[in-house]
């Protein structure tokens, strides 16, 4: 019996958003605070419409960040934050993780020297990802995969005053 071997396709685009706790976790400080509400109304506090501005902002918002996130295509990486930007892969000079107040998301510099701090993959203590490396390894893949021949590294801009001497190296390259 012969066995044909199908060669693995590799996806046409992966898409990132927030995990199902990471979306839920986000919820539970707004359900908190409209419960204290609703207890504080009940208990002859001032009553009115607010309740429902409250449960708008504090319940619905995070269940719209689920929309958050990249796709990658390949071509360029769409982010999905209030706007949709695309970012062609051939500007990119870089994919890195930064950390900010514990958490640790991943960011994506341009030639120009814009940096793109991407809502999703994100983790932090409370808002753990297990699998964020990998989600970062394949967005970096990604990116070298799809970035073009004809890409070439752009040097960073010029400080304004006589600061440390430029090394050779790429300055977008990962730490070693």
């Amino acid at each position: 019996m012969e066995q044909s071997q199908v060669k693995a396709v590799p996806p046409a685009r992966i898409r990132y958003r927030l995990t199902p706790l990471q979306c839920a976790l986000s919820m539970l400080p707004g359900i908190i605070i409209v419960a204290s509400q609703v207890l504080f109304r009940l208990d002859g506090g001032p009553s009115g419409l607010y309740l429902l501005s409250e449960l708008l902002v504090w319940c619905v918002l995070p269940i719209a960040s689920r929309l958050f996130g990249v796709t990658l295509t390949p071509s360029a990486a769409l982010v999905h934050n209030l706007r949709r930007r695309t970012i062609p892969w051939s500007s990119v000079q870089a994919i890195q993780i930064e950390s900010l107040f514990g958490s640790r998301t991943v960011v994506i510099y341009e030639a120009g020297g814009r940096r793109t701090r991407l809502r999703a993959p994100i983790t932090a203590p409370l808002n753990w990802d297990r699998s964020f490396e990998e989600k970062f390894h394949t967005i970096g893949r990604w990116w070298l995969d799809h970035r073009g021949p004809d890409w070439v590294p752009v040097p960073p801009p010029g400080a304004w005053w006589s600061g440390p001497p430029v090394s050779k190296a790429n300055p977008y390259a990962p730490p070693a």
